[in-house]
């Protein structure tokens, strides 16, 4: 669906953590990281414990060159992921979380 469509809906009343799920997807895939921030910070509102709204959110985060508030999502991500056996978020997010650790020393 489009970011369009998914905007739409919420224009009409239609809020809940799938549809902000979808919406913070969609505009991260647009290059839109600061919309998505919004939206996936909303969804995780409604629901906690979205793995995988926490994923993106550190993803959008980290677009917006905010590396530290990424961190802490993805902390929080992991933390959600485990508490619903989300073995596969949480190892995504632990691997987004060491690359993030990783010194940049081949710069040059």
């Amino acid at each position: 669906m489009s970011s369009e469509a998914l905007e739409k809906m919420l224009a009409k009343g239609m809020d809940n953590a799938l549809l902000r799920f979808g919406l913070g997807k969609a505009h991260l895939d647009a290059g839109n990281a600061a919309q998505a921030a919004e939206h996936l910070q909303r969804c995780i509102e409604f629901d906690p414990n979205y793995s995988a709204a926490w994923k993106l959110l550190g993803k959008a985060l980290q677009a917006e060159g905010d590396t530290e508030a990424a961190r802490q999502a993805w902390q929080q991500g992991i933390a959600a992921a485990q508490a619903k056996g989300d073995k596969q978020a949480e190892k995504e997010m632990s691997v987004f979380l060491r690359k993030l650790d990783k010194p940049t020393s081949n710069r040059g």
